[in-house]
């Protein structure tokens, strides 16, 4: 396995894929912390902020202006947690948490942007843009096959400027071409929908540092994800349904994103739902009518949280 990857429903994108043994490839935050002190201190959000100019201070100083957004100066975590828009001062002081900063409030489109990069100079890039639902959690995202020059420009300046010496991919999430998180990893989330060879082209940046990915089938494609309501337990959908499923026209893969023998409570997830299952697919219409049969599947299976009789599960698909 050349990936070193956390969550079991992604192995499918990594296994059968040459690798020496002792390549590390990080798709964890923490595991790229560790593994790049020289760049680290990218996962310091407020330092990112301040690198572009943007104003940004910890709490405990008063903005000078609002409103600000807040969250935490690190979260290796993700899911968004603990950030939020601030609008007033008696908010801000309602609001004042250690390890929490202040930054200017962007407006715009929000990307996350992978890069693969050799010595901090960009080679290859892809742009995703997700499809908000409600409490943080996203409808669907949509990797697009068009390029953004204009953004890749501007972090490609900042790049070669803050990564040299990185080899290796990245992922930025931008809000109106502004970098708002760095992250010294690629989103695993989707590796199928960027074309044939490219986890072979992954394992030869890190163990040769170079990029072999030809891109000669470049196209849309999209990540579409299940949540259900916080609080039952659910269990894994059977086999066969998911075979089944992956036989739809169109779709790519299906990951069943949680552990079922686990307490719900030990999974992070955002306050908007509990994530059940993504379909990544070239054709969204089909991504959609598989995310309805999975819902459907996993709705029968849940130990419900309510009373016999009670309004079935409203899995939000």
């Amino acid at each position: 396995m050349p990936i070193c990857e956390a969550d079991p429903w992604r192995f499918q994108y990594f296994a059968g894929v040459a690798c020496p043994p002792d390549l590390r490839i990080p798709t964890e935050d923490a595991d790229a912390w560790c593994w790049y002190p020289e760049h680290r201190w990218v996962y310091d959000k407020m330092a990112v902020a301040r690198s572009q100019g943007l104003d940004a201070a910890p709490h405990g100083v008063m903005p000078p202006a609002f409103p600000v957004f807040s969250k935490p100066v690190y979260n290796l975590r993700g899911m968004g947690t603990g950030s939020r828009a601030i609008a007033s001062a008696e908010d801000y002081h309602a609001a004042l948490t250690p390890g929490h900063f202040w930054t200017t409030l962007l407006e715009g489109e929000h990307v996350s942007s992978d890069v693969a990069l050799i010595d901090g100079v960009p080679v290859w890039w892809r742009h995703a843009t997700g499809h908000p639902g409600p409490g943080g959690t996203f409808d669907y995202w949509t990797i697009h096959a068009a390029s953004r020059p204009t953004l890749e420009c501007a972090c490609g300046a900042w790049l070669r400027t803050h990564l040299r010496g990185h080899t290796g991919m990245a992922n930025l999430e931008t809000i109106g071409g502004r970098i708002i998180e760095v992250h010294l990893r690629f989103a695993d989330q989707w590796p199928d929908l960027y074309g044939a060879n490219w986890v072979e082209a992954l394992v030869a940046l890190y163990q040769r540092g170079v990029w072999t990915h030809a891109d000669a089938d470049r196209r849309d494609g999209y990540s579409v994800v299940l949540f259900g309501p916080h609080g039952p337990r659910y269990r894994h959908p059977p086999v066969r349904t998911i075979e089944d499923i992956l036989l739809e026209p169109g779709v790519s893969s299906i990951q069943i994103t949680f552990h079922d023998d686990w307490d719900p409570d030990r999974h992070a997830m955002p306050p908007g739902g509990f994530r059940l299952a993504i379909v990544n697919c070239f054709d969204l219409a089909a991504g959609l009518r598989a995310r309805g049969r999975l819902a459907e599947a996993i709705r029968a299976g849940a130990l419900p949280r309510t009373p016999p009789g009670a309004e079935p599960l409203d899995l939000k698909h």
